[in-house]
């Protein structure tokens, strides 16, 4: 019997392969910066076909189109021959009566270089994006390098690196052949192929066991700086405590962290961040960052990442469970799926003793303030549902602000319902219970489920409120009921070029300060017709020098209002840099600060909530 089992064992995984869409992808032959892909299929079911690029994938919130990093594209049938095709658009590929196809050939650009060269397009955020870099590294973020074809989206995929030697590729997957030339993966189906990115590079890597999860963190550091084991005693840490913050709601047995350091003569990339997968993370920061403030990094936006394995990756509605990266629908629920993680990434430190009570209260405070940046009247499921679209992107970055405070309060009205027994986080875990990574909810019907999970239909006025409606949050009345009063003061006026200083990047080829395209422009730069895509240069002819960056900062705090001032940009015109100076009038934004702080004598009822709030114990 045994004999007879391993087989068919093998007739099934002879059978798997023959039926799966062998994908390789060749590091060792890299041309002009480029890398050759080969894609073979199985027989068609159909004769005429679409193959496509994203557009769009989970886990970010803007139209990409991957597909405009391809060419030289072609399509053979099974003998051999170049099949002719359509360009619909710049992902996608139309071919009539190819019921024969049988191959496709194509070769990658990166996207970093489009971030340090001059383009018409908008930069794919880094940590989604792709770098080739022949003999250093390879960023495989594989929804840049892979395509698909309609209705072929649940074929398995057979992945092939052909990779140089002596270089390791960071990944959760599991390589499934001996060779030290190449990896061989199996992946179930399209979505798990963009779920798994790797990054190969000359070893430097760590894998070890955190909370009964292995972790593996692989590092490319440029110029040598930093070593993986230099974050290997916070990394643990930090995981150790998320796990105890998450028991059963986690069930990963193993996670990748790809550390992609940008410097030394390498792309100067500016969309610094994590993007999340089920089982890793693709993170991009700058090698010039301190340790401790790398670390600090690791703990507040890996953890994010971390935390999406809960949601939306295993709890999600039907626009992410079927996600269609050609022509993406978006849900109505970022203020759970990025707010409530990023509400869990402060507040797993706060009860894990991370962090102190006044900390994570400041943390609070500064997101009430941030908040005020954005349309405090706009509807968060309607934002959800359009952020790619004008009028509605420029309000995404509220998600971790308004977002993470809308969880915030619903926790803390949970717990008021409940006498402290139930808050945001066991709401989580019963919807977690109730459907899963393989069953999503239906969007329009969220707010029924969590009173179902809850049974406390007040959330739902809440939800009707708050969430989908046009009130702004009372924040200072929930807070109260934890014993925290909130104090308002005019903070200085301010002068700078977007209304949330903290969203500044810095262009280090050009030595200018860049701006995150989703940033808001502040009045004085919509004044003088500033684009969110023009770099700073100089101020009033004070040059940006990011060694001595106070000094620049330190000038912009003695502009008066109404004082003549003159900014030295670099504007990107038909695809070339220009320097230009445009002046005008200051205007000086007044921002009021919310600042939060525990009662000096709170009632018996809002300390035990205070407590419960800040422990998470019943």
């Amino acid at each position: 019997m045994k004999k007879i089992a391993l087989s068919l064992g093998l007739f099934a995984a002879f059978l798997a392969n023959a039926q799966s869409i062998k994908t390789t992808i060749d590091l060792i032959n890299v041309k002009d910066d480029k890398v050759a892909v080969t894609m073979e299929f199985p027989k068609m079911k159909s004769g005429d076909v679409k193959f496509h690029f994203p557009k769009t994938v989970p886990g970010t919130y803007s139209e990409d189109d991957y597909g405009r990093f391809i060419e030289g594209i072609k399509f053979y049938d099974n003998k051999g021959n170049e099949l002719t095709y359509t360009k619909v658009n710049d992902n996608t590929y139309s071919l009539k009566n190819a019921q024969n196809l049988s191959k496709v050939t194509y070769l990658v650009n990166d996207s970093f270089d489009e971030e340090m060269n001059t383009s018409k397009h908008k930069a794919v955020f880094s940590p989604s994006g792709t770098d080739i870099e022949e003999g250093k590294v390879y960023m495989i973020n594989t929804h840049g390098f892979i395509g698909y074809i309609d209705n072929m989206q649940d074929v398995p995929y057979q992945l092939v690196v052909q990779k140089p030697t002596g270089f390791y590729g960071t990944t959760a997957l599991v390589d499934q052949d001996k060779s030290e030339a190449t990896d061989t993966f199996t992946l179930a189906n399209y979505a798990k192929v963009t779920d798994s990115p790797l990054m190969y590079t000359k070893p430097d890597y760590i894998a070890f066991n955190a909370g009964g999860m292995e972790l593996v963190l692989g590092v490319y550091s440029p110029t040598g700086k930093y070593k993986a084991a230099d974050f290997k005693d916070n990394l643990e840490k930090m995981v150790i405590a998320q796990k105890k913050f998450l028991g059963d709601m986690n069930t990963n047995k193993k996670y990748a962290i790809m550390l992609y350091l940008s410097g030394g003569d390498g792309p100067q990339i500016k969309g610094f961040g994590a993007l999340e997968h089920h089982e890793s993370t693709s993170v991009v920061l700058p090698e010039a960052m301190p340790k401790d403030a790398i670390d600090k990094t690791i703990t507040d936006v890996v953890s994010h990442e971390f935390f999406h394995t809960v949601n939306p990756l295993k709890t999600h509605s039907e626009e992410i469970h079927y996600f269609d990266y050609a022509d993406p629908k978006m849900s109505q629920h970022l203020w759970m799926y990025e707010g409530g993680t990023e509400y869990f990434a402060n507040l797993f430190q706060i009860q894990e003793g991370l962090i102190n009570k006044d900390e994570f209260l400041q943390r609070i405070g500064e997101k009430i303030t941030n908040s005020k940046n954005y349309n405090d009247t706009m509807p968060f499921t309607v934002m959800s549902k359009n952020v790619l679209k004008e009028g509605y992107k420029d309000q995404y970055r509220n998600v971790y602000e308004k977002g993470a405070l809308l969880a915030m309060c619903l926790d803390i009205e949970l717990r008021k319902l409940s006498n402290g027994e139930m808050g945001y986080r066991d709401m989580i875990r019963k919807l977690s219970q109730r459907f899963g990574e393989n069953k999503p909810f239906k969007d329009d019907k969220l707010i029924d489920e969590l009173v179902t999970v809850t049974g406390y239909p007040q959330i739902k006025d809440f939800y009707n409120k708050y969430i989908a409606g046009s009130q702004p949050t009372p924040y200072a009345e929930y807070l109260s009921m934890v014993g925290v009063d909130i104090q308002k003061q005019e903070s200085r006026p301010l002068f700078w070029f977007i209304k949330d200083p903290n969203q500044t990047g810095f262009d280090e080829k050009n030595n200018a300060f860049a701006f995150d395209e989703n940033s808001a422009l502040s009045p004085f730069a919509k004044s003088i017709g500033f684009k969110i895509t023009d770099e700073v240069l100089a101020l009033d002819g004070k040059t940006v020098d990011i060694k001595n960056v106070q000094s620049f900062i330190g000038y912009t705090q003695t502009i008066k209002e109404g004082q003549d001032v003159s900014v030295t940009i670099l504007r990107d015109n038909a695809g070339k840099k220009e320097k230009m100076i445009l002046k005008g009038k200051a205007i000086l934004d007044k921002m009021t600060m919310e600042t939060p702080s525990f009662k000096a004598n709170p009632s018996p009822a809002e300390q035990k909530l205070q407590n419960q709030w800040l422990t998470g114990k019943k």
